[in-house]
């Protein structure tokens, strides 16, 4: 019995959860959805991300 079509590869979860992570987002569950849909279940900004850089108040 085949497994059929796959909707989602682990690339595509990884790149997911990277861009979370860069976004300063504490991933706490992935989910699946049956249509393929990837969800992130996120919780609080991680402490790094919060604080911005020395960047984000300059002016052009």
């Amino acid at each position: 019995m085949s497994r059929g079509a796959q909707t989602f590869k682990q690339g595509d979860v990884t790149k997911a959860l990277k861009g979370a992570v860069k976004a300063g987002l504490s991933v706490q569950r992935v989910e699946i959805d049956t249509d393929g849909k990837i969800i992130l279940i996120t919780g609080e900004m991680l402490p790094s991300a919060a604080t911005g850089n020395e960047w984000d108040n300059v002016r052009r």
